[in-house]
């Protein structure tokens, strides 16, 4: 038998590719985290992870795993929540990134719909910071949106990057040109990394193109209008990487983070917290060169 403990450590390990952070995620000791995959391995017989002092790497039985463990999980919560008649229900006031709502938002709500059928979503679609100031004024009840590079606060969902994409018919940049910027507007993260690392770089700049709506700023790079900083995993469809010619400089990672306001255990807020996190290694593309560990 899989004890279900020992499979959501499992599982926050493989979603972080940290015991430590897997232990902050579910508020235990690192040990209790390695205690529980250990007893995981020894009930499977196989090794789940591959581990040195460096990295975390899922086997490939650690991958196949991972499917087990998602669908165990989520039969014995929604058993449990069955025969407890303790149905999470009420409202949630939701704030969502613009760069997730036309690509991995529709998955998080399906999958919370079918687990919490009772809960009323508004949903609120945003600059991450725009939201974590809507936030604070206890204006919204939990936030999934980007965290810039340095800043603590919020659980992290996933690591990400940003990269320089455009459409297809980009004319001619060189390396001397100002480079134009398709970009939201402040308080943008993507904006302001796209800023920091051209200015960094010693590179002119101007802005092509702004826009507040994901559409928009897809429509604005497709048309050749510029360059946009954009999520890696979460690149819209028909957009390229920026050519090597026009020598821009890396963009810096971030993060996908969840941020509330106090502990939410209980209630939609908590209930919508743990969907997202228990889909997390689902909900964006592994970029190609930082293979799945």
């Amino acid at each position: 038998m899989f004890d279900p403990v020992q499979l959501r450590s499992f599982l926050a390990v493989a979603q972080t590719l940290s015991f430590t952070r897997a232990a902050e995620r579910l508020g235990v000791r690192q040990s209790t985290v390695s205690q529980h995959v250990r007893k995981l391995e020894a009930v499977a017989d196989r090794p789940l992870f591959d581990r040195d002092t460096h990295s975390v790497a899922l086997t490939p039985d650690g991958e196949a795993m991972l499917d087990f463990a998602r669908n165990i999980l989520d039969t014995t919560e929604r058993a449990l929540a069955h025969f407890s008649g303790s149905q999470v229900r009420g409202r949630l006031r939701f704030g969502v990134s613009e760069d997730l709502v036309l690509t991995r938002l529709p998955t998080i709500l399906c999958e919370f719909r079918l687990r919490h059928p009772l809960v009323d979503v508004e949903l609120t679609v945003g600059l991450s910071g725009t939201l974590q100031e809507a936030l604070s004024r206890r204006e919204l009840d939990l936030v999934f949106g980007k965290r810039a590079p340095g800043e603590t606060h919020g659980t992290r969902v996933w690591r990400d990057r940003f990269v320089w994409v455009t459409g297809p018919d980009l004319p001619r940049l060189g390396p001397d040109e100002p480079v134009p910027l398709v970009a939201y507007p402040p308080p943008s993260i993507s904006r302001a990394a796209a800023v920091t690392a051209l200015e960094g770089a010693g590179r002119a700049w101007r802005i092509s193109c702004t826009s507040g709506s994901l559409s928009g700023l897809r429509a604005a790079a497709l048309a050749g209008l510029g360059v946009w900083a954009h999520a890696e995993s979460l690149v819209p469809a028909g957009l390229v990487p920026a050519p090597s010619r026009a020598r821009l400089p890396e963009l810096g990672s971030f993060d996908f983070v969840l941020f509330t306001v106090g502990p939410v255990a209980d209630g939609p807020a908590g209930a919508l917290a743990a969907t997202i996190l228990a889909a997390g290694d689902r909900l964006h593309d592994v970029p190609a060169d930082q293979p799945r560990r």
